[in-house]
């Protein structure tokens, strides 16, 4: 298992330095010196603080048992559930807060902790139609709901989102969506097992800000076209994309190397948070990917609530 440092070690001092591994060398890699911090919070979890603002892109602290990694895969009638007594005790402590939620797709792993984190923090949320659906039919406050297609590109105070269309990963031998479909935004019976939070499209975020710029995929699939031009410092890139053709080199590629490639949806989401754990070597996968395709990027595992500096 590889998961960076251990989390105690995240906390001291230097943590943003001693949090990031490099997939090419042995050493450490340099902390940059921008105003931007990202966190990790395991799954697609990721937090982006520039100054006194936070952005959370796709936070599930929930982490329900579901059988994902087991061979028969996750159970479609698992009951959904928000631990909210862990989720409260995050943000009473002022660990956690937020601006703005970024949903990338509507899967229980990325989105059924949202409506209840959005209700806490007030925080406006960016999602597309069927995100937005699904949520308000869970009880997020609607009137913090924001629509998204892709295309946007948003200026707030001190920092810019720019959404991107987006695919999600194929997965298996006919490369589909798990949990697929969409809802209007009328809809409103309430999604009780995690088969109803269908994936509803998928968008990516680039945050930029502090001196610094994240552009995070929910899932290892993207449109190509849809990121020419775009030079983040920092990729957020999921494990997978087996059926993409040449998922890791082109993506890099189109996006001119960036210097830090962050690894993402790496870890077993059916343990709690804490226990970052690779269940099947993907991590490994994604590191030979990236070395071999873009040598000069600074490949970056971080622990559950690590931290660097870009």
């Amino acid at each position: 298992m590889d998961t960076g440092l251990s989390r105690r070690g995240l906390f001291g001092a230097g943590a943003a330095a001693a949090a990031i591994l490099v997939g090419a060398g042995p050493a450490a890699a340099s902390p940059g010196t921008s105003r931007m911090t990202l966190r990790w919070w395991g799954n697609n979890g990721w937090e982006v603080r520039v100054e006194d603002k936070t952005i959370l892109i796709d936070p599930w602290l929930t982490r329900f048992k579901t059988g994902t990694y087991t061979p028969a895969g996750a159970d479609p009638q698992t009951p959904l559930s928000v631990n909210r007594e862990l989720i409260d005790g995050y943000l009473d402590r002022g660990e956690l807060r937020a601006d703005h939620i970024l949903v990338t797709h509507g899967h229980y792993d990325h989105l059924s902790d949202v409506p209840y984190l959005a209700k806490r923090t007030g925080a406006t949320v960016f999602g597309t139609e069927t995100h937005l659906s699904l949520m308000a039919a869970l009880g997020a406050p609607e009137d913090q709901l924001a629509v998204a297609s892709g295309g946007e590109d948003l200026t707030f105070d001190g920092y810019s989102i720019r959404i991107f269309r987006s695919l999600h990963s194929a997965t298996g031998p006919r490369a589909r969506v798990p949990f697929p479909g969409s809802r209007p935004l009328s809809r409103r019976d309430r999604p009780r097992v995690i088969e109803d939070l269908v994936e509803g499209g998928t968008l990516a975020y680039q945050v930029t800000g502090g001196g610094a710029s994240v552009l995070n995929f929910g899932g290892s699939n993207y449109i190509e076209s849809e990121l020419a031009g775009v030079r983040p410092d920092v990729v957020c890139l999921p494990v997978g994309g087996a059926k993409v053709t040449q998922y890791v080199p082109r993506l890099l590629r189109t996006l001119g190397n960036p210097r830090y490639v962050a690894a993402t949806h790496w870890d077993d989401f059916d343990l709690p948070l804490g226990q970052a754990h690779d269940p099947n070597g993907g991590l490994d996968t994604l590191r030979e990917a990236v070395t071999a395709a873009s040598p000069a990027s600074e490949f970056v595992v971080l622990d559950h609530l690590g931290t660097f500096v870009p």
